[in-house]
């Protein structure tokens, strides 16, 4: 089985911490995610996660004006561009690019420095040139603005000013100071033409300033252009407006000089649009429950976008329409569990804020979330056939919800209030089960009627883990803490259990995809085997130093000495059942063989390089201890923390759950994987981690990997073959190659007419790699019906090979029923568009008929 996979996409966060920006032709809004940035693509309703990480959580990132280097800057000051990284030394506020591209502009404490723009073509030793560094402000510099030529720009602070600045000493000039405030100043903004000046302060004062008119001064004005002479300018208040929104501060705030457009976002959730210099009131929303933490506003001028950092929202409102082009949320707090539908389009996780969302995998949106539960979801499942997906939670209640008309058709309890935490449905889809924390049993309900139909005791312990047998077998095995696992014969008359004895309390069990092994993994850090017909122990991996890593920032012991990530919470099979996946409470997620009755440790992924998450380093810097034997990363000294409404404790009386009791110093969250799952298709895995909805996906672009290589068998004979006309050897030899290129080469090439009679020729050896490569063809070309009739012959001159062997090409057989699917949704919504354009049509020629008779 191949083992190269590769992070792909960031699926269960869109928005944490930093500012939001939208591209040069505004289609894409990048939005930073941990210490990753997302790029969110408006046009064509896709995401995907840049692959490069930062050391911690970014601050603030910035875009060059024609789009090419895109520069990211970490909580401690370190940058990220491209293929250079840099450190400022000092927490960024705000980076700005200049207009023309050559300069970039940075927060430093009180200064502000000006560095040279690196050329992202050359690689060099020291990209980073510093061209000067300006002062002046008594405290932190929180954001920069370019003038319209790049000449100037001028900077805002905590110390309730604005000052001025040029980009190169001028003769007799000196810095601008724009005082009056009296809270600190979040933006300042000039206008198009340069006659203007707008500073925007916390309390909500919006003061226009622009030049003073002097008689001496008049002529030098008027014989250059405003944007030259903007330093020359003596600078006076012209206009004072107020917000006046009691109990309100402002938190963001934008500005689109073309317009005059000022976009302010404020600490209840409510943003306003304002034209000015007028002060005129367009257009106010109240978006969110939570303050909003960033806003932007596309180069056009009609799309603004809003991140709300404590609640990981992110918006796009068109203005004009009063329409979202995008609403997308994470969980609250942690993700607890993942499921994959059946044919791997889509993931459903549950999360510790009662939230059930599902996502799509083709584009990484959450396309519906269900809140029916009241207390934390510890377990969900998808049905084998149909679309229904079960959950199980903290509240009492296991729940069925229909995704297709998107409702939550069944709910069931028990007799008497119990916390459930494990859930299992049976293969035929009729029967769920979920596992109990308080009573220690097993209950089973009908889907159908919804009626308990039976209750399973034996368990000493609450019941951590449920897995029905997926050959249908009636198998219902339950994992507990009492160290003991049982099979159950749930529709059997004979109710005899023989308990499966551990050396620990199980976490975490799995049925491999034939149902005769089943394997769990255990407290101490074990994944043990059985022979699910003689149950009999078959197999034991010790992965405690496999898994164990990191050392939070309050440990006092050792990375290899913690026993705090020894140990396995999640387990999966892969589809063929060949390997096992394994994550935990560690930053470490493993993959073993287990195909010949031995544990190989095939690889190990590292889900997170944060070092702003606890566990994902292996020694502390003593550097960072204080006098006081305290580490430093623990405190929260942030700016944002003296703000009086963030440093209010507004949650009830021991109440620690989710978010923490934030009065102690420890509130940082630890890399770890709650949930691991694998993809029907065998082409990707998923972990729900701290981070959020971490999805891997094997990397075919890279590994060069031949299936039966000669010394003869090169790319240009296999071409030479394939302009001779011998369409069946080409392709043999092309999938004896295994390069991605040559085989779509020579499978375009073979003519329409041709295919059936390759296709049944070729050997069953390829079938089934022709059938995954049709099924990846089909998702991506627009020739669909080339690849339809592909896949139709293919299956129909090999459905007796491809049958009498499903559980080995399981995984093929899904991802053919993956494409086939998502081609069928396609041609759907293009039929329901061009059936409401044919009715449309109908009545507009019926109207006009209509009104021809009247006349």
């Amino acid at each position: 089985m191949k083992a190269n996979y590769k992070f792909s996409n960031i699926c269960g966060t869109v928005y944490q911490q930093g500012n939001i920006l939208f591209t040069p032709d505004g289609n894409t809004l990048l939005s930073p995610v941990g210490n990753r940035v997302s790029v969110f693509d408006l046009v064509n309703n896709k995401s995907r996660t840049l692959p490069v990480e930062n050391r911690k959580n970014i601050a603030a990132i910035a875009l060059s004006p024609d789009g090419n280097v895109l520069v990211s800057v970490d909580e401690d000051g370190r940058a990220l561009l491209v293929l250079h990284h840099f450190n400022f030394q000092k927490p960024v506020q705000d980076i700005q690019f200049s207009h023309d591209g050559k300069f970039i502009a940075v927060t430093h404490g009180s200064h502000v420095q000006v560095w040279r723009t690196p050329n992202h073509l050359v690689r060099e030793f020291a990209p980073f040139v510093l061209h000067r560094t300006y002062t002046g402000h008594h405290a932190d510099v929180s954001s920069i603005r370019w003038s319209p030529d790049s000449s100037c720009f001028i900077t805002t602070s905590r110390d309730m000013t604005a000052r001025l600045f040029t980009l190169d000493p001028l003769e007799g000039f000196r810095p601008k100071t724009f005082a009056g405030h009296k809270d600190a100043v979040v933006g300042a903004y000039f206008s198009a033409n340069g006659k203007f000046i707008y500073t925007v302060s916390r309390d909500g004062a919006v003061f226009t300033w622009t030049a003073k008119e002097e008689p001496d001064d008049a002529e030098q004005l008027a014989s250059s252009s405003f944007a030259h002479s903007i330093p020359q300018i003596r600078w006076g208040v012209h206009d004072r407006h107020y917000f006046n929104l009691p109990h309100t501060k402002v938190v963001c705030t934008t500005f689109h000089p073309s317009s005059n457009l000022l976009v302010v976002g404020f600490s209840s959730g409510v943003f306003g649009l304002w034209e000015l210099p007028s002060f005129t009131n367009i257009h106010t929303l109240s978006i969110s429950q939570e303050k909003i933490s960033s806003v932007a506003i596309s180069p056009t001028g009609e799309w603004l976008a809003f991140g709300a950092r404590r609640l990981g929202q992110l918006l796009v409102w068109e203005w004009q329409s009063e329409s979202y082009i995008l609403k997308q949320q994470g969980h609250y707090f942690d993700m607890n569990t993942l499921a994959y539908a059946p044919d791997g389009q889509t993931i459903a996780t549950g999360g510790d804020d009662g939230k059930l969302k599902v996502w799509s995998v083709q584009n990484g949106f959450c396309f519906v979330t269900f809140s029916e539960h009241t207390a934390p979801i510890m377990g969900i499942t998808f049905a084998k056939h149909g679309s229904v997906l079960f959950s199980a939670s903290l509240d009492g209640t296991v729940r069925a919800f229909d995704l297709v008309r998107y409702r939550n058709f069944r709910t069931f309890t028990s007799p008497s209030p119990v916390q459930f935490s494990s859930i299992a449905v049976d293969p035929s889809g009729e029967v769920v089960a979920a596992g109990s924390t308080d009573t220690f049993e097993v209950f089973m309900w009908s889907v159908q009627t919804g009626k308990l139909l039976d209750i399973l005791a034996g368990h000493e312990a609450p019941v951590s883990a449920l897995a029905f047998s997926p050959t249908g077998a009636n198998q219902l095995a339950s994992g507990s803490w009492d160290r003991t696992i049982r099979i159950w014969s749930v529709f059997g008359r004979s109710r005899a259990v023989e308990p499966l004895t551990l050396s620990s309390d199980v976490l975490s069990i799995a049925f491999r995809p034939d149902g005769m092994e089943l394997g769990a993994s255990t407290l101490d850090g074990q994944i043990t085997f059985f022979d699910v017909r003689s149950g009999k122990q078959s197999n034991v991996i010790d992965g405690r130093k496999d898994v164990s890593g990191g050392r939070k920032a309050d440990d006092r012991v050792a990375a290899a000495n913690s026993s705090s990530t020894k140990a396995f919470t999640s387990l999966t099979y892969t589809a063929d059942g060949s390997c096992v996946l394994a994550g935990g409470n560690s930053k470490y997620v493993c993959l073993y063989d287990v195909r010949e009755g031995e544990g190989v440790l095939v690889k190990k992924f590292q889900i997170s390089e944060n070092l702003s998450l606890d566990g994902t380093q292996e020694f502390l810097d003593s550097r960072k201890v204080n006098d006081a034997g305290i580490n430093i990363d623990l405190i929260d000294d942030r700016g944002n923390a003296s703000d009086l409404e963030d440093r209010m404790d507004t949650s009830l009386p021991g109440a620690s759950r989710g978010a923490g009791d934030m009065s102690v110093r420890k509130h940082r969250q630890e890399a770890r994987t709650k949930c691991v799952r694998f993809s029907p298709t065998g082409r990707a895995w998923a972990a729900a981690s701290t981070e959020g909805l971490l999805i891997y996906s094997l990397d075919d672009t890279i590994m060069f990997d031949p299936f039966d290589l000669t010394i003869d068998l090169t790319p240009q004979a296999v071409l030479n073959i394939l302009a001779e006309g011998e369409y069946l050897k080409a392709l043999v030899l092309a999938f004896r190659l295994n390069e991605k290129p040559i085989i779509q080469q020579v499978y375009e090439r073979i003519p329409r007419s041709d295919i059936r009679l390759v296709a049944r020729q070729m050997p069953t050896v390829y079938i089934p790699a022709l059938l995954r490569f049709t099924s990846e063809h089909l998702e991506k070309s627009p020739h669909l019906e080339f690849d339809l009739i592909w896949v139709q012959t293919v299956i129909t001159a090999h459905g007796r090979f491809l049958r009498d062997r499903s559980g080995e090409h399981a995984p093929v057989l899904r991802a053919a029923q993956k494409a086939l699917g998502d081609v069928e949704g396609s041609i759907s919504r293009l039929w329901y568009l061009i059936d409401q354009s044919v009715v449309k049509h109908g009545l507009d020629t019926d109207m006009s008929s209509n009104a021809l008779d009247d006349d």
